[in-house]
């Protein structure tokens, strides 16, 4: 199970930083662009989802 979750969450931060890097090419290419905005709109979740996994992680692993 602890080793699941530090799989999931190291592939959350890599997407994370996948779409941070994507939307910022795609700003500098566009910068009125609705994809960029899109693309941050998904680094925010993807982010908030590797946080909440981590903290889940650390509360069964201090009981």
């Amino acid at each position: 199970m602890r080793t699941a979750m530090i799989i999931l969450i190291a592939i959350l931060m890599l997407a994370t930083l996948g779409v941070l890097l994507a939307g910022l090419v795609q700003m500098v290419r566009e910068p009125n662009g609705r994809r960029s905005n899109k693309l941050m709109q998904w680094r925010v979740l993807l982010q908030g989802t590797a946080i909440l996994l981590f903290v889940i992680m650390m509360t069964l692993l201090r009981s």
